[in-house]
C-alpha cells in the first residue's frame, strides 16, 4: 500500500473517514492525500461584475485554510505528514484527474450520516464513487469509531479467483494482521434441495482453494442465503464480530442488487462497519 486518497468536504462524515485513513496509514504504511473539490460558479453576467470571481476566491481561500489546519493537527496528533490537493472540478472529475496523475491504491470516504443534509449529500457521493471507481474504495460509517480490523469478511457470489483481486484482499489482511472469513451468498429461490448440496460442496472447495493459495490455515467459509441479503449479512456480521466487510462490485448485476435505491437497507449507506469494495475490472489489469 503506497497511496491513499481521501476526498473531503470538511463535514463530520468526511472527517471520520480521514481519521480511519490516518490510523490505517500508520499501520500499512501508506501516504495519505486529502482531496477537496468544488465546482466553480460560471455565469457570464455575474463574472462580468465580479460576483462569481469573488465567491470562488473566497471558497478557494477557505478550503486552503481548512486543509492547512487539518494537515497541522494530524501532524501534531499522529506524527503523520499528509499531502493535500484542491480541484476546481466536480468530485468525480477531480478524483479521476488525480488518479491519472498519481498511483493510488485505495480511496477512503465517509458514508451517509443522519445528522444533516450535508452528510446525506456526501454519503450519496460515496456511493457514486464506489459505482464508478476502477480502484478499491473503502466506505467508513458516519459514527464509526476507529478500530484496527482483526476480522475481515469477504462476501461474494462469484467464487472469485482473479489473482489481482484476491492478492489485494489477502495482502491488505496481512498488513492489518487480520483474519479472513469468506461468505458465499445465494438467493433462497436457487437453494432447492438439489442445488443446496452443490452449493455447500462448491463453497468448501473454494475455501480449500483460498487456504492453499494464500496459506491461510484459519480461514473459514460459510454459506449465506435468503431473500433479504442485507439483513442476513448484517446478522452474520454481528454474530461473528466482523470488523471489515469486503465485496467485489460487478457491473450492473451486483451493483443493482446491493445498492438498489428501493432497498430498505442499502449497504453503502447503512453498514455499521467499514465496507471495502473492489471493482471486478481490477482483474483485467493484471
Amino acid at each position: 500500500m503506497k497511496q491513499i486518497l481521501v476526498p473531503t468536504d470538511f463535514s463530520e462524515c468526511a472527517e471520520n473517514a480521514t481519521n480511519f485513513a490516518v490510523q490505517s496509514a500508520k499501520i500499512l504504511p501508506a501516504k495519505v492525500t486529502l482531496l477537496y473539490s468544488f465546482e466553480l460558479n460560471d455565469n457570464m453576467y455575474t463574472d462580468y461584475i465580479g460576483v462569481n470571481r469573488e465567491f470562488n476566491q473566497t471558497m478557494l481561500h477557505g478550503a486552503k485554510e481548512k486543509l492547512a489546519q487539518l494537515k497541522k493537527s494530524i501532524k501534531e496528533a499522529d506524527g503523520l505528514f499528509i499531502d493535500t490537493f484542491i480541484s476546481k472540478d466536480s468530485l468525480q472529475d477531480a478524483i479521476t484527474r488525480y488518479l491519472e496523475e498519481k498511483k493510488v491504491e485505495l480511496i477512503i470516504m465517509g458514508t451517509l450520516g443522519r445528522s444533516g443534509i450535508k452528510e446525506k449529500l456526501w454519503g450519496s457521493r460515496t456511493a457514486a464513487t464506489i459505482g464508478k471507481s476502477e480502484i478499491p474504495v473503502m466506505a467508513i460509517p458516519h459514527d464509526y469509531v476507529w478500530k484496527k480490523p482483526q476480522k475481515i469478511l469477504f462476501a461474494t457470489d462469484q467464487f472469485e479467483k482473479s489473482p489481482a483481486i484476491l492478492d489485494f484482499i489477502f495482502e491488505l489482511a496481512g498488513l492489518y494482521m487480520a483474519r479472513v472469513q469468506v461468505a458465499v451468498f445465494t438467493d433462497e429461490d436457487d437453494d432447492k434441495a438439489g442445488t443446496f448440496l452443490d452449493h455447500k460442496r462448491k463453497i468448501f472447495e473454494y475455501g480449500e482453494f483460498l487456504k492453499e493459495r494464500y496459506n491461510e490455515g484459519t480461514l473459514t467459509s460459510s454459506h449465506l442465503y435468503g431473500e433479504n441479503f442485507e439483513e442476513t449479512l448484517q446478522t452474520f456480521i454481528k454474530e461473528n464480530n466482523i470488523d471489515l466487510l469486503l465485496m467485489v462490485t460487478y457491473p450492473h448485476k451486483f451493483w443493482n442488487r446491493i445498492f438498489n435505491p428501493s432497498k430498505t437497507k442499502r449497504m453503502s449507506y447503512h453498514t455499521k462497519i467499514p465496507l471495502l469494495t473492489i471493482p471486478a475490472t481490477m482483474s483485467d489489469k493484471k
